[in-house]
């Protein structure tokens, strides 16, 4: 891997951590399209970075998490079930999914079309009403709906959010709440990493990574300020058609070239 290569994949983490498209698919296709070796350190590399997205939302709701010591039992609810499925799945979660471009596919598209037909569903119920306050047991739930997301290409951002919205929350309750259920999810995943791996990376690797968290640290934020925008007045449906575009590309190259 190279400097430049950290760059470009710290700019695609950044800006897809949030947005329902699946990061780790996205970062799994873009090494295969920049030809970075499929080593452990870049399958680590693909973990750890996830530490930018971690400081954008903490930078942005840090006083939120300083003083609402409700809301942290609430995240710590959602936290459980993915903290579970995770350290009991994480050798063959970093074996057999990372980097298989063949799961990434299909979730993209099976996703993608589920996200479509959901919002078709959702925009039907005319008397859907909406909550703006999580309990903890929608908590729990949404992140029962966020361990999907440890198959590569599902987006634990788009899992989260479904979730939530099938429980009666409102669009922005979701989704703040997907990036703060994030902070656990993504802490624990790249600590379980470093973990195992032991920190045996190479000064290089290190400085790799450095470049990386910076880079997604900054694209991750700015995201988060426009997605929030963004629901305002728009459905997830885009987000669903890009990725059935992306995930049928993806399998047709595969499957036929």
């Amino acid at each position: 891997m190279t400097f430049l290569h950290s760059i470009i994949l710290g700019i695609v983490e950044g800006v897809t951590e949030f947005l329902p498209i699946s990061s780790t698919g996205h970062l799994i296709i873009t090494s295969n399209l920049l030809h970075v070796p499929q080593s452990e350190f870049t399958k680590s590399y693909e973990i750890i970075i996830q530490l930018g997205a971690i400081l954008a939302v903490a930078s942005l709701y840090f006083r939120k998490l300083v003083h609402d010591k409700k809301l942290w039992k609430k995240i710590l609810a959602g936290f459980i079930p993915t903290a579970l499925i995770g350290y009991f799945l994480y050798a063959f979660i970093k074996t057999y999914l990372l980097s298989n471009l063949v799961v990434v596919g299909w979730a993209l598209l099976l996703g993608g079309i589920g996200i479509v037909v959901f919002e078709y569903w959702y925009k039907a119920q005319s008397a859907f009403t909406t909550n703006n306050e999580i309990t903890y047991r929608q908590a729990f739930i949404v992140g029962i709906a966020q361990a999907l997301a440890v198959i590569p290409g599902v987006s634990r951002s788009g899992a989260t959010i479904i979730g939530g919205l099938l429980q009666g929350l409102s669009r922005s309750v979701i989704v703040e709440f997907s990036f703060l259920l994030a902070l656990p999810t993504m802490a624990a995943a790249t600590g379980l990493d470093l973990l195992k791996t032991q920190l045996h990376f190479s000064s290089k690797e290190f400085l790799l990574l450095g470049v990386g968290l910076i880079i997604s640290f900054v694209t991750a934020r700015s995201i988060m300020k426009w997605f929030l925008r963004y629901i305002q007045k728009n459905t997830f449906t885009s987000f669903g058609i890009y990725r059935i575009i992306l995930g049928t590309i993806l399998l047709v190259g595969l499957y036929l070239l």
